[in-house]
C-alpha cells in the first residue's frame, strides 16, 4: 500500500473565471504543469477537483450559479464533461493519463463500497504516470450540493487513503486575519474560528467555513493539511517538501 499519497483539493474560484464562470486555460495550464512536476519526482497524487457546476453556467446561459437543483445538476451534466477534457488535454502534454470517479456521499459511508474505491485509487497510482481525479457526483447528489461538497469529500478520501498529506488550493493564500495577513500554522482550530467569513466565489457553493470543518476531519484522521492559493501552483513542491506556504494544520 502507498504510504505517501498526497490529495489536491481545487475550488472552482480556481479553475473558472469569476466574471462568467467558464474555465480558466491559463490557470488550468499552471495548476497541470506544478501536479505533473510532482508526479515526474514520484509522488502520487489524486486531485479531488470541483468545477464542474461553474463550467457548466455558461452552456445554460446562465449569468451565476443556479439556485435551483435541477439547473445545478444540469450545469455538472454539462461541465463535467468540459471539465476532464481540458484535464486530459493538458496532461497528455506531461505523458500522464488521468482516470474519472465520481463520488457521492454514499460511496464513502460504506465500508464495502469505500473499500473498492480505495483499491481503485491505489491500482491507478500504482502505475505512476496516472492521476484520479475525483468530483462529486454532482448530477445525482442533492444534499451535498447544499454544503461545501468537495471540501468534505477531499477529507474523507484522505482519511481513506491514510494520506500523507491534503492539499487545499482555494482563491486567497490560506485563513486569513482581519487584517488580510494570512495565519501561517494552526494547531488548535477552535481559536481561528473568528477569523471565518461566510462568504464564497459567485461561482462556488463552498467557504472558508466548510474548509475548515473539512480541515478538522483531516486532521483528526492523522492527515496534516495545507489550505494555500490555487492561484499560485509553483508552491505545492515546497509545500510537499513541508515548506511554508499558505496556512499548515499539522497532526497533533
Amino acid at each position: 500500500m502507498l504510504d505517501n499519497i498526497v490529495v489536491i483539493k481545487i475550488g472552482t474560484g480556481v479553475l473558472t473565471r469569476e466574471q462568467d464562470g467558464t474555465l480558466d486555460e491559463a490557470s488550468l495550464v499552471r495548476l497541470v504543469t506544478s501536479v505533473s512536476e510532482l508526479v515526474a519526482d514520484g509522488v502520487p497524487v489524486v486531485m479531488v477537483s470541483s468545477g464542474a457546476v461553474g463550467a457548466g453556467v455558461s452552456a445554460l446561459q446562465l449569468d451565476g450559479y443556479p439556485d435551483d437543483t435541477a439547473s445545478r445538476q444540469a450545469c455538472a451534466a454539462v461541465g463535467q464533461t468540459r471539465l476532464m477534457h481540458a484535464y486530459e488535454t493538458l496532461f497528455q502534454k506531461f505523458q500522464i493519463n488521468v482516470a474519472q470517479i465520481l463520488l457521492t456521499s454514499e460511496d464513502l459511508d460504506s465500508d464495502q463500497r469505500s473499500g473498492l474505491v480505495m483499491n481503485t485509487l491505489h491500482r491507478l497510482l500504482k502505475g505512476g504516470n496516472i492521476v484520479p481525479i475525483i468530483n462529486e457526483n454532482d448530477s445525482v447528489a442533492v444534499e451535498e450540493l447544499r454544503v461545501g461538497d468537495n471540501d468534505m469529500m477531499s477529507a474523507r478520501v484522505a482519511k481513506r487513503l491514510q494520506a500523507r498529506l491534503l492539499v487545499m488550493l482555494s482563491t486567497v493564500d490560506g485563513l486569513q486575519r482581519a487584517d488580510g495577513s494570512t495565519v501561517d500554522m494552526v494547531t488548535d482550530l477552535n481559536e481561528v474560528a473568528s477569523h471565518v467569513r461566510a462568504d464564497h466565489g459567485k461561482f462556488s457553493i463552498g467557504g472558508m467555513a466548510s474548509k475548515l470543518l473539512a480541515v478538522g476531519t483531516a486532521v483528526e484522521a492523522g492527515v496534516e493539511t495545507v489550505i494555500a492559493s490555487g492561484r499560485k501552483p509553483s508552491a505545492l513542491a515546497k509545500i510537499v517538501a513541508g515548506g511554508q506556504a499558505g496556512t499548515r494544520f499539522p497532526v497533533k
